[in-house]
């Protein structure tokens, strides 16, 4: 635990935005500051909490320089160089402390305060860098021109490191590095969510509609090609097919028969599994006959079945004649009667609910043995003490959200999306996945791609408008006062006027001498 104390100020998000633009930037400020460089300082947007974390290089009286950036147009009294901005996990002001021990409340203007850095939350996120990376970070600046990412430049030292690399060898390991960054950077202003829709939607339209056999399971059926991305991008609740990969821990992944009577105990046993059952209408009964057979390949007893019987609803009297078990109905009725029937066929014996079957197979790389499921339940796989919970997959995009949070679901939705674009032989690039999945997930649920998920939500009437249900988005902007800012692309296009992308994007002023 470590203390510092942080200039704090309250700033609007454009100001911000212009920062992370322009840094390493001089910005002005109407406050005295009172700290020496360097230092870290936050921008909170609404005083309440800290939403980004600034490096201070340099303070100075203020000057009229060229190039920097305002916080305001009146009474600027320090310039501070900033460095770099990095958008922070929210922390609430009063994790703050003044210099005499009392809890920061509110900012409205700027204030000093004490954070109190618990463990990796800040040391670990936004450690300054050792003095290896900044040599890497360094050359990249003098000998290319570019600021690499400090993540990019941790990975070089530690690839440099790994393979003992000589000085050579860095260099043109920076310089191809470089080369990969410059290509994979953004213009600002540039239509990305255009550009990740085509580059999705035109490999899309080459898939096959079929349904294709899981790979390396060829007793198990699962959607594929377009059904199973449509799928994805509606979020649906249920998959049409749902599965699950179960790996198993370190001691029982090799032995074949731990792997069987893992998938015997996960596999759902139902009475219409093990047993025929009858239904009787001459004295209103229900016999259930099981398959001795049956029963002893799954592991089940008649005891489990007469045990069992009692969490049926429809009352009834339970009796045993020879092998077979009977159940009367205590008050006779042919809808009770077929109520019973149904009930007692989906009565769960055995095994994980939702999960119908469990097949066991051997991977081709290192010869354990692998569970393949069709059905799916999450949380009741991953309490299982033979399961290795850190591998276990299931294709339900939702469940994962619910289990496991939403981080998880959005990493599914990308490897998800790939793995079938990559089973139909197509390649996307992996970042319009992740800006689909980032559009369906930064709400903190799973939201679908359409008017009832992130195309309903746009701010612009307009474009809500444009998509479906005109006249519906219409009336009820009207009725509420809605105001459009017309700053999307949909909207500038529907009234005539350029969108504000690419050269659109630059607003010019004529500002004329005065005389």
């Amino acid at each position: 635990m470590t203390e510092k104390l942080a200039l704090i100020w309250k700033d609007k998000i454009g100001n911000v935005e212009s920062i992370k633009l322009n840094a390493p930037v001089y910005y002005a400020v109407d406050f005295p500051v009172k700290l020496e460089a360097p230092f870290y300082a936050y921008i909170t947007l609404k005083g309440k909490e800290a939403n980004y974390r600034l490096k201070i290089s340099e303070v100075k009286d203020y000057e009229p320089l060229e190039g920097i950036l305002k916080r305001t147009t009146k009474n600027l009294k320090t310039l501070l160089k900033i460095e770099e901005v990095q958008e922070i996990a929210s922390i609430p002001m009063y994790e703050f402390k003044k210099e005499s021990g009392e809890e920061i409340k509110r900012v409205s203007k700027y204030s000093y305060g004490i954070l109190i850095e618990h463990g990796e939350f800040t040391i670990e996120k936004f450690r300054d860098m050792k003095p290896r990376e900044k040599e890497i970070f360094e050359i990249a600046k003098k000998d290319h021109g570019v600021e690499l990412p400090f993540s990019i430049v941790e990975k070089i030292a530690k690839t440099e490191e790994e393979y003992s690399m000589k000085k050579t060898e860095l260099k043109r390991l920076i310089a191809r590095v470089v080369e990969v960054y410059r290509k994979r950077l953004v213009d600002p202003y540039e239509a990305v969510g255009i550009i990740a829709a085509q580059s999705i939607g035109e490999p899309g339209t080459q898939m096959t509609l079929r349904t294709f056999h899981y790979a390396g399971v060829a007793e198990m059926n699962v959607t594929l090609g377009l059904p199973r991305l449509i799928e994805i991008v509606d979020a649906r609740r249920d998959p049409s097919t749902p599965m699950m990969t179960i790996y198993l821990r370190e001691d029982l992944r090799y032995s074949e028969d731990a792997a069987r009577e893992v998938a015997k105990k996960i596999e759902s046993t139902t009475i219409k599994d093990v047993a025929d059952v009858i239904t009787n209408i001459t004295d209103m009964s229900v016999v259930i006959r099981p398959n001795m057979a049956e029963m002893e390949n799954r592991g089940v007893r008649k005891e489990d079945i007469v045990e069992n019987l009692a969490k049926i609803k429809v009352k009834s009297v339970v009796e045993v004649v020879g092998d077979d078990i009977k159940l009367k109905l205590s008050e006779p009725s042919y809808k009770n009667l077929n109520r019973l029937a149904n009930e007692i066929r989906m009565l769960n014996l055995k095994g994980i609910k939702g999960i119908e079957r469990a097949i066991v197979r051997k991977g081709k790389d290192n010869g354990e043995w692998v569970i393949y499921t069709q059905g799916s339940n999450l949380r009741e796989v991953l309490n299982l003490d033979e399961v290795d919970g850190k591998r276990v997959r299931t294709n339900n995009i939702i469940e994962i959200a619910d289990v496991l949070g939403i981080e998880a679901a959005r990493n599914s939705i990308i490897n998800e999306a790939l793995d079938t674009l990559h089973q139909q032989g197509l390649s996307v690039d992996m970042r319009h996945m992740m800006l689909v999945a980032d559009m369906m997930t930064y709400n903190g649920h799973v939201e679908a791609i359409g008017r009832h998920g992130v195309a309903g939500q746009k701010e612009s009437v307009l474009a809500r408008a444009a998509f479906e249900i005109t006249s519906k988005h219409l009336l009820a902007a009207g009725v509420t006062g809605e105001v459009d800012e017309l700053k999307g692309v949909a909207e500038n296009i529907i009234v005539g006027q350029p969108v504000t992308l690419g050269t659109g994007a630059v607003v010019l002023i004529y500002k004329p001498k005065k005389r």
